[in-house]
């Protein structure tokens, strides 16, 4: 529950700070009583990273039934709610949202706002870490930012990985892709498109001279 709340989510700490939180060996915490003080909510920042604790008060143990999907009636459902809210509460004036987190990421958004005057277009619902940037003059698409497991690209290593989507020209991509560094398109015309992963692996140079190669392909389509 508290990641799903949390999601895109990364805590500022000079908003934490200002919001209540309290600095303490080396974490920032912060409690509150929740449910007309019921129950005292404790709430933990370390590392980027957010953990909670709910006690009863009136016997100073543990309550973890708001956590248990499978539990129901009206005082767990109002336990659930109220620690929902506040925790919501906590996301939006603590935190600053953030969809991609690589740092690569971030700087090649805004290399496109700066030389070519786009934005990622955020077009699926049920995918919300994935976005599609196209031309304004043709509405083509020229790069995809997308958000996905690694061994789903057939990369090294474990876990996510945000990667980039650019147009190349069929015989030029046959030469580059190797599928260790340089990936046939994820998601998209394998004889069209190349993907690499935006974790520093390939310096910014490249991926910038990859996306304007990939930006004039676009020009060219109907």
């Amino acid at each position: 529950m508290t990641e799903d709340v949390f999601r895109f989510k990364t805590p500022n700490v000079r908003k934490c700070k200002l919001y209540g939180f309290r600095e303490e060996g080396g974490a920032l915490l912060y409690e509150t009583e929740i449910l007309d003080g019921q129950f005292l909510l404790r709430v933990e920042i370390a590392e980027g990273k957010v953990t909670t604790s709910l006690t009863d008060t009136a016997t100073d143990e543990p309550y973890t039934l708001h956590l248990v999907e499978e539990a129901a009636g009206a005082f767990v459902g109002s336990v659930r709610e109220a620690y929902t809210a506040k925790l919501a509460e906590i996301a939006q004036r603590c935190c600053d949202f953030e969809i991609f987190r690589e740092e690569q990421t971030r700087r090649l958004i805004a290399h496109i706002a700066d030389i070519y005057g786009d934005a990622p277009e955020y077009l699926w619902e049920k995918f919300p870490d994935n976005a599609a940037v196209r031309r304004r003059d043709n509405g083509k698409w020229y790069a995809a930012i997308l958000t996905a497991e690694r061994k789903k690209l057939g990369a090294a290593g474990e876990g996510k990985a945000e990667l980039l989507d650019v147009r190349m020209e069929p015989a030029e991509l046959d030469l580059l892709a190797d599928g260790k560094t340089y990936f046939r398109g994820y998601h998209m015309n394998k004889k069209h498109w190349l993907t690499v992963i935006l974790d520093g692996s390939l310096p910014d140079e490249e991926v910038f001279a990859l996306l304007e190669e990939s930006y004039h392909l676009a020009a060219k389509q109907k």
